[in-house]
């Protein structure tokens, strides 16, 4: 059967405007998705440059006569996490000392090695000027370590500085130190929980890397530990 001119014109006629809406359509969204792209750059770019200026600040305070207690996990702390805060603490003339669960050599998740200098029972928060928690998958199974929340009760109540990094800020929030208090921790999308154990436990969640609230600073991951360290000189220096 023939097909009709006319309609084999009109078909034509619509095929080829769809064709041209579907190009002006991926045409807008690659434009828009450069756009964001760029936004995103300047931002990041900004915010580099501001976390640079603030490290750079707080790196010309000095730490001499102060005194920090690093809490990690026995075994799978994070290396990063742990290694480049406490290295930064020492050059800026700290004296720190490494507290666990028990006594010996603790090994990170990247296989560093950590000499453990007090047991977290036997700690005692009154003669640091700041404890600071470090995170990895072995301290996501202390978060109800009833040593380490005691560590944590007693560094508030004592008015010390208090740290956390990574997961470590769930263990701070489940002490009930965080309520009320603005933080952050390590979460991803496929992982949310850390950030509901904060959110139930009465703290402020914030979406950033490092974020102060009085004496309790908290970030979210190993990228941020230069940044961290940094922020924590200058509180404790302030002190």
């Amino acid at each position: 059967m023939p097909i009709n001119q006319s309609i084999l014109n009109r078909t034509i006629a619509t095929s080829y405007s769809f064709l041209v809406i579907g190009i002006t359509v991926v045409v807008v969204i690659l434009f828009l998705f450069h756009q964001m792209s760029v936004i995103y750059s300047d931002f990041n770019k900004l915010q580099k440059e501001n976390n640079s200026s603030k490290e750079e600040t707080f790196m010309n305070e000095n730490l001499l006569n102060k005194k920090i207690a690093m809490v990690i996990s026995f075994r799978d702390f994070k290396d990063i996490e742990y290694f480049i805060p406490r290295d930064i603490f020492i050059n800026k003339k700290a004296e720190v000392l490494t507290v666990s669960s028990k006594k010996g050599i603790a090994i990170g998740d990247d296989g560093g090695e950590a000499n453990v200098d007090i047991e977290a029972s036997e700690f005692k928060v009154e003669a640091f000027d700041a404890v600071i928690f470090i995170g990895g998958s072995g301290m996501s199974k202390k978060l109800d370590d009833a040593e380490f929340q005691r560590i944590a009760k007693d560094a508030v109540e004592n008015d010390k500085i208090l740290g956390a990094i990574c997961i470590a800020p769930a263990l701070l929030a489940k002490a009930g130190v965080l309520n009320g208090k603005e933080a952050t921790v390590w979460s991803s999308y496929l992982e949310r929980e850390p950030v509901n154990i904060l959110k139930r436990n009465g703290a402020i969640y914030k979406e950033e890397s490092v974020v102060v609230d009085g004496k309790i600073v908290t970030a979210n991951g190993p990228e941020a530990a230069k940044e961290w360290a940094g922020t924590l000189i200058g509180v404790i220096a302030s002190q």
